[in-house]
């Protein structure tokens, strides 16, 4: 089976930066593709429906423009291990 849209990596279905990257392919020859979005970091592999492949088909509540990804919250840092009480 042969899925792979290499529409798919030009454009990133979620805030359509062109910005895009192979993340890695299957074992398998053909099979599938992930990708990756530099700019908002949504990871997509080829053989997925076409709400989560294709910009056009992507849910219009989930998607992100430059406008509204400038007013996200910075996710906050993990913070450190608390010291293990004997």
């Amino acid at each position: 089976m042969t899925n792979n849209k290499s529409a798919a990596a030009s454009v990133c279905p979620r805030c359509r930066s062109e910005q895009t990257e192979v993340v890695t392919m299957s074992p398998v020859k053909n099979v599938w593709v992930v990708y990756s979005c530099k700019r908002c970091f949504y990871m997509w592999r080829s053989t997925e429906p076409e709400e989560n492949t294709d910009p056009d088909h992507y849910p219009e509540a989930f998607r992100l423009t430059p406008e509204t990804m400038a007013d996200m919250p910075v996710v906050p840092a993990v913070p450190p291990l608390r010291p293990k009480k004997d």
